[in-house]
């Protein structure tokens, strides 16, 4: 799976890149929003993972700016917004899963690889 991890949290986006490699995935790492969306807008991803609250763009924002650009990559958010009214924000700015910090990777790994199967059912 070819992966794109948009964290501006130096440490957990280490260990998700780590984490995410060491099983066989291609995986690219961006730690603010602008990085993240030129690599997304340049790049084909079987899953975009995004934190919400990035420097420069924010991982809403970043989203938005995906799915006007036509892209529909399936995207997890992963972030410590918890809210009911986060989620709902983040699922109609075009976020496929939407995930709470703090978290398990095994629970990411899932979620990715549930994302890509839809995808690739065409669900």
């Amino acid at each position: 799976m070819k992966m794109l991890f948009v964290e501006d949290n130096h440490d957990l986006g280490t260990n998700l890149f780590d984490y995410f490699e060491e099983r066989g995935n291609s995986v690219d790492l961006a730690h603010e929003g602008n990085a993240g969306l030129q690599l997304a807008l340049t790049n084909h991803y079987d899953v975009i993972v995004l934190d919400w609250m990035l420097p420069n763009i924010d991982g809403i924002t970043m989203c938005k700016k995906l799915r006007d650009a036509g892209n529909n990559t399936p995207i997890m958010m992963l972030t410590a917004r918890d809210s009911s009214e986060d989620k709902i924000v983040g699922l109609e700015a075009g976020v496929n899963e939407y995930v709470v910090k703090p978290f398990l990777m095994r629970d990411v790994e899932l979620r990715c690889l549930q994302l890509l199967r839809t995808r690739e059912q065409g669900i």
